[in-house]
Order: C-alpha cells, then sequence, then structure tokens
C-alpha cells in the first residue's frame, strides 16, 4: 500500500528511540521500524496511538498517496 510516512521525523522531534515509542503504544522495537521503513503498515488502532504519544494527528505521520 503507497503510504507516506513522516514517523521518523516526528518521533526525532521528542528524541524518542524506537524502543520507547514502542514501549509507549505497546509494540516492539522492531514493529516502529518495519512502519518506519514502509515494510509494515500500523493498524488503525496502532496509528492512532502513534499519533497520540507524538502529539500529532493520524494524517501528519501517515498520507495516502495515490500511484
Amino acid at each position: 500500500m503507497p503510504l507516506d510516512n513522516h514517523l521518523k521525523e516526528y518521533r526525532a522531534r521528542f528524541s524518542l528511540s524506537q524502543e520507547r515509542l514502542g514501549e509507549l503504544t505497546g509494540v516492539s522495537r522492531q514493529t516502529i521500524s518495519l512502519i518506519e521503513r514502509g515494510i509494515d503498515v500500523p493498524s488503525v488502532i496502532l496509528a492512532l496511538k502513534i499519533a497520540k504519544a507524538l502529539e500529532a494527528k493520524v494524517e501528519d505521520l501517515f498520507q495516502y498517496k495515490a500511484e
């Protein structure tokens, strides 16, 4: 699925490691890494948890791009 994600940039703003963001959202560091690299797409619930942890809107973190 074509999805632009800005997770890494937002995470850097808070100086959060992948591991810490995983702890805050209830997933592993590996899951955060897969999402950041565009290999995996978060569920709606996980996207909401990530957005809350980063004080961002889901649509700012993840944007659909037409092919």
